[in-house]
């Protein structure tokens, strides 16, 4: 599920920024500035990445779901949802300087005027996600480098948010108890 959700977010601001820029190729990656070994990847030249900095479970009180549903004939109980956040990170990897604080003005603008991604405003979005809420996530200068001294230890311009209501729910059933239904009785019975 988080692939679907940061594929379709990614998918949905490279369209923007395409049609924005009338470019022909995509200008958005869902990818890690470097490689495995060390090396920044050639997809990332002159691209607006998109990536997962961290995951965390969504504590907010009031969001309690013990995964019991009530059915006519069975009371059905299943793994409770778990709620996540996810921390992600767009940063602009362009040989130009001028043309990273472009796209990402233009991507902090896009999300600025689309915060929130549904099935109303987003059909493609995955059935499976009810919906993506964006929020900018302020970090101070020491959290700022300790984050990029992991990410690659070269500062890109870039913007962090955090993507609330990804909803993990395996649909997984543990048991089915039978109901019980109270015997109706009528008015003039006595």
């Amino acid at each position: 599920m988080v692939d679907s959700a940061l594929n379709h977010i990614a998918a949905q601001l490279n369209q923007f920024l395409k049609n924005k820029f009338d470019l022909g190729e995509d200008v958005v990656v869902l990818s890690n500035i470097l490689e495995q070994d060390g090396n920044v990847g050639p997809q990332v030249n002159n691209k607006l990445l998109l990536f997962l900095v961290n995951i965390e479970k969504d504590a907010v009180p009031g969001r309690i779901n013990n995964g019991t549903v009530a059915g006519s004939e069975h009371i059905v109980e299943g793994y409770p949802p778990v709620f996540l956040n996810l921390y992600v990170m767009v940063a602009a990897h362009f040989n130009q300087y001028s043309e990273a604080l472009k796209f990402i003005s233009n991507a902090i603008g896009f999300f600025q005027r689309r915060p929130l991604f549904d099935h109303r405003n987003s059909p493609d979005l995955n059935p499976e996600i009810d919906r993506l809420v964006l929020d900018i996530e302020n970090l101070d200068i020491k959290d700022l480098s300790t984050l990029w001294g992991v990410l690659s230890g070269k500062y890109l311009p870039s913007i962090l948010y955090k993507i609330r209501m990804v909803t993990f729910d395996s649909g997984d059933i543990k048991t089915r108890v039978p109901s019980f239904k109270q015997p109706q009785t009528s008015a003039n019975e006595s």
